[in-house]
C-alpha cells in the first residue's frame, strides 16, 4: 500500500513537470523596466508615506507647498508618472490616489521603499525576503530544531534524517524545500528582472510563466503534494503524540534548509552544500531507514531478519 501511495504522489509531480515542459511555448513574454503602470495597487508596508499636494514642479522651484501622510497598511492607486529631469534625488514621481479619494506625488525611489504590491503572494515575498525576518527565522528554526533533535532522542522518538520512519516522503519534502530554496536565490541572482515582473505580477499557475519561472512554481506545487503525503504517511505509521513531535521535527528541518539555501547560494556556495545535503538524506533514508524485509508470518515489516517483534515468528 506504502508503495502504492509513492507511486501516485510521484506520477503527479511527473505530470506537473511534463506540463509545464509542454505548455511552454504559451508562457507570456515578460517585459522589463517598470513592472508596474497605471491604475496598479499598492499597500503601504512603512509607517507612513508622505505624499505632495500640489506638482512636482511647485517643489522644485521652491514654491510653497503641502503635504498629508497614509498610514502603514493604506491602499493607493497609481494614477500617474512625471518625470522631472532637475530632481537630484529621483527624476521619476507618481501620482497616487487614496482610498479617501485624495491625489499626492512622490518620487518612485521612496514609493518603492515604502510599499508592496496589493497582493497577498507578493506580501508574502516582501515579508520573507526581509533580512530582519530572515535573521528571525534563523535564529527561531535552529532553537526549534535543536529542543525537538534533544526531545526526540531523549525519548527515542523518530525524527527526519536521524531516527526516521518507514516513508521517503519527509526525506522527499526536505530536498525539495532545499532545491527551491537554492532555486529562488538562483532567479534573484542571474534573472533579476524576470523575478522583479513575477514580484509584482504574481501567479501560481505554471503554465503563464516563462520556462525558469515554471521549474519554480512546480517546486512550489511538489512541496504541497509531498508535505500531504508526508503528513499522511506520519499520521498511519506513528501514534499521534510522536506524530506531532515528528512533524514538528519535520517544520524545523525545512525552515533550516530554507534559510540556509537561500542565503548560501548568493555566496555560490549554496550550490555544493545542496548537492552534499541531497546526497546525505538520500544515504540516511535508504542505509538506515528504508525497512527492507517483511514478516513471512505477519506481514509487517522489518529493519532487519530475525524475530518479528509483532508476532514472534523467525525469520531467516
Amino acid at each position: 500500500m506504502g508503495s502504492k501511495k509513492q507511486t501516485t504522489t510521484l506520477a503527479l509531480l511527473a505530470v506537473c513537470l511534463l506540463s509545464m515542459l509542454c505548455s511552454s511555448c504559451y508562457n507570456k513574454k515578460y517585459s522589463e523596466g517598470r513592472h508596474y503602470s497605471f491604475n496598479y495597487n499598492f499597500e503601504v508596508k512603512a509607517d507612513s508615506l508622505e505624499l505632495l499636494r500640489q506638482q512636482p514642479e511647485e517643489l522644485a522651484s521652491d514654491l510653497l507647498t503641502d503635504s498629508f501622510c497614509v498610514g502603514k497598511g493604506s491602499r493607493l492607486v497609481v494614477a500617474d508618472f512625471r518625470t522631472l529631469p532637475s530632481d537630484s534625488i529621483d527624476s521619476v514621481w507618481v501620482q497616487l490616489a487614496t482610498e479617501s479619494s485624495e491625489f499626492g506625488w512622490t518620487r518612485e525611489s521612496e514609493l518603492l521603499e515604502s510599499v508592496v504590491p496589493d497582493d497577498p503572494i507578493s506580501q508574502f515575498i516582501a515579508t520573507f525576503s526581509d533580512k530582519h525576518v530572515l535573521y528571525s527565522l534563523i535564529i527561531v528554526g535552529l532553537l526549534a530544531f535543536v529542543y525537538l533533535y534533544r526531545k526526540a532522542e531523549k525519548h527515542n522518538a523518530p525524527i527526519v534524517h536521524f531516527n526516521d520512519i518507514d516513508s521517503f516522503y519527509p526525506t522527499l519534502l526536505t530536498v525539495i524545500v532545499s532545491a527551491a530554496a537554492t532555486f529562488y536565490a538562483s532567479l534573484q541572482m542571474f534573472a533579476p528582472e524576470l523575478w522583479q515582473q513575477f514580484y509584482y505580477h504574481p501567479t501560481l499557475n505554471p503554465f503563464s510563466v516563462p520556462g525558469l519561472l515554471s521549474v519554480f512554481l512546480v517546486s512550489v506545487w511538489a512541496m504541497i503534494i509531498v508535505g500531504i503525503a508526508a503528513v499522511d504517511d506520519v499520521r498511519t505509521q506513528l501514534p499521534f503524540g510522536d506524530a506531532l513531535l515528528y512533524l514538528g521535527g519535520l517544520a524545523g528541518v525545512c525552515a533550516v534548509d530554507y534559510i540556509v539555501f537561500s542565503i548560501t547560494t548568493l555566496w555560490y556556495v549554496g550550490y555544493v552544500l545542496l548537492f552534499l545535503y541531497v546526497a546525505f538524506a538520500v544515504r540516511q533514508y535508504y542505509r538506515y531507514h528504508r525497512l527492507r524485509y517483511v514478516c513471512g508470518n505477519c506481514g509487517k515489516k522489518l529493519r532487519t531478519l530475525g524475530r518479528c517483534p509483532y508476532c514472534g515468528a523467525m525469520n531467516e
